[in-house]
């Protein structure tokens, strides 16, 4: 009998020893929710598609995340993510941190008005380590492990009206904006008249006329075919590009064994990439693709985008100060840089 005992003690310790991941007293739940704004017909509902099909693939089925798109977990309001994870209600982030402005305000400086204009200077800041370690550092602080970072996409203004060339053509335009005040006082400086509205809302809005414009990349226009909303002018201007934040809510990052936080990094680094890749293609290839719609694309001249740069300098100094002075200044260091390359 003792024989016996001391064999399956043995058999138990070998076992515990063969699956070194699952630490002994890890308490795994059988599905991790993921909050995406759209579905994996978009870049951005696809990085998170990719990210959560690779945890599982490399955790073996421990990691089991779930995606939520149309931001379903928070009613369609993007604008509660961050808060619905601090609560418990979703446990990834695959979003843009403009989104959640109203929570955490000091995650939106990739966001200002022309702060990275081109993707050689958001590549830059990107890979430059201090300025990321920062960013990171205050994803911490707020209540998530920041994984990895993709791109939203520059997003471009379209509109049932008339053909935007320069800002004074923007007067008198309602347009559907995200839920950072900065994004309205942008629009309002130019003249438009702002509103702030989730994109489910955004759509029928849209079809109906009460809103006659919305800023958006121009993949989620194709892919949400805002041109069958009324939408025949396009400028693309690119003068905000947020990033796409992985992140995974303390209260779970904490529970899982540090070889399966190793493995859902790398694939959330892997996922970026892979995310990144889709919606650098589909920016090539924008104007064309639109334009085939029958849509009319303005693509401003540099003159023009000098224009729009400094019509937006005074709402760009205001958010600068309230958002991080300090962080801000570091990226804008980097970008000026790229310039002189």
């Amino acid at each position: 009998m003792k024989r016996r005992v001391f064999l399956k003690g043995i058999s138990a310790t070998a076992g515990a020893l063969a699956f070194p991941a699952i630490a002994i007293g890890q308490q795994y739940k059988a599905e991790y929710k993921m909050s995406t704004v759209v579905p994996p017909a978009f870049a951005w509902g696809k990085g998170g598609e990719i990210f959560a099909n690779l945890v599982r693939e490399r955790t073996a089925g421990r990691i089991n995340i779930k995606q939520y798109p149309g931001s379903s977990l928070v009613q369609g309001d993007q604008t509660r993510e961050f808060s619905a994870m601090r609560q418990g209600v979703i446990d990834v982030l695959c979003g843009a941190p403009i989104n959640w402005y109203s929570t955490v305000r000091e995650l939106a400086v990739f966001t200002l008005p022309f702060i990275t204009p081109d993707h050689k200077a958001l590549d830059a800041v990107l890979a430059n380590k201090p300025v990321m370690d920062e960013y990171f550092d205050l994803v911490r602080k707020a209540g998530a492990e920041p994984i990895a970072v993709g791109e939203t996409g520059y997003r471009q203004i379209s509109n049932s009206k008339r053909p935007i060339i320069k800002p004074d053509d923007l007067k008198g335009i309602k347009i559907r904006v995200v839920g950072s005040p900065m994004y309205g006082e942008i629009m309002s400086t130019m003249g438009a008249n702002p509103t702030f509205m989730s994109w489910a809302d955004a759509q029928p809005a849209l079809a109906s006329g009460a809103v006659d414009a919305q800023e958006n990349p121009l993949e989620v226009f194709l892919a949400a075919k805002i041109n069958n909303l009324g939408q025949k002018f396009v400028t693309k201007w690119n003068y905000s590009n947020d990033i796409l934040l992985f992140a995974i809510a303390n209260d779970s990052w904490k529970t899982w064994s540090a070889q399966d936080q190793k493995i859902v990094r790398e694939a959330g680094v892997d996922a970026a990439k892979q995310q990144i890749g889709i919606v650098r293609k589909l920016f090539a290839e924008d104007v064309d693709r639109v334009k085939a719609l029958g849509v009319d694309v303005h693509v401003p001249t540099a003159a023009e985008l000098d224009t729009w740069q400094i019509t937006t300098r005074r709402v760009y100094a205001r958010w600068k100060a309230q958002v991080n002075t300090s962080l801000i200044s570091k990226i804008e260091q980097v970008v000026e840089k790229t310039r002189k390359a």
